[in-house]
């Protein structure tokens, strides 16, 4: 349901972005696209939202993995794991959801025809 104007205007309204960060926003752009390209009668963007959310758990456990030896350190780490990308995700949103809210019209296209 989000499209990279989003981002878009955001860069437009700052300083120009580093590379890292424009390649940054490229990425969740083309993640977006995808996630929008799943949307159909059969699947309403609740539920690929929820797939969405699942991968991104899904590949997050996988990069948390890297650099272990072992399952059981991976788990002993487990919580403090949760809790760092717990912080990131709960920004992430927040940050998104001001933008949404300050630029509603523009994001949110609602049918103002009357019949």
């Amino acid at each position: 349901m989000t499209d990279k104007t989003n981002n878009q205007n955001a860069a437009e309204n700052q300083k120009p972005l580093s590379q890292d960060i424009e390649a940054f926003y490229k990425r969740a752009d083309a993640i977006i696209e995808l996630a929008n390209s799943q949307l159909s009668p059969q699947s309403h963007s609740g539920q690929v939202g929820a797939s969405l959310l699942y991968a991104a758990a899904r590949y997050t456990a996988s990069v948390a993995s890297i650099g272990f030896v072992k399952g059981s350190d991976l788990a002993k780490e487990k919580e403090d794991i949760i809790e760092f990308y717990a912080k990131q995700y709960r920004q992430m949103l927040s940050d998104n959801l001001d933008d949404y809210a300050e630029n509603f019209d523009k994001y949110v296209q609602i049918n103002t025809d009357k019949d």
